[in-house]
């Protein structure tokens, strides 16, 4: 007995084609990914460790994160360009990705 899915068709409004329920559901699901680059290109993902490729000066904080300082186990906010991370004596730190490094 063959698959449901493969036999339903559904209309795509974005390709203006008729596909399968199955590819439907696989582009809905990549759709609402987001992709979080680092400064050079590498993908980051939850727990990543990256470290900072300038230094921040870090507002109401009152301190500057030197460049090459590591951050380990950031987590993804489904913002393209930000990451929610941890460091000694910084709480709610999120730093934009352009700004670090996969290591």
């Amino acid at each position: 007995m063959s698959d449901p899915s493969d036999s339903d068709y559904v209309y795509d409004e974005a390709s203006g084609e008729w596909i399968t329920a199955g590819e439907a559901a696989a582009k809905s699901a990549a759709a609402g990914r987001v992709e979080v680059r680092d400064a050079v290109g590498n993908l980051l993902a939850d727990g990543d460790s990256v470290a900072l490729v300038k230094d921040l000066k870090v507002k109401g904080a009152g301190q500057t994160l030197k460049r090459g300082v590591v951050i380990r186990s950031i987590r993804l906010t489904g913002d393209d360009q930000e990451i929610d991370c941890r460091y000694e004596g910084i709480k709610g730190l999120v730093l934009r990705a352009e700004f670090v490094r996969k290591l």
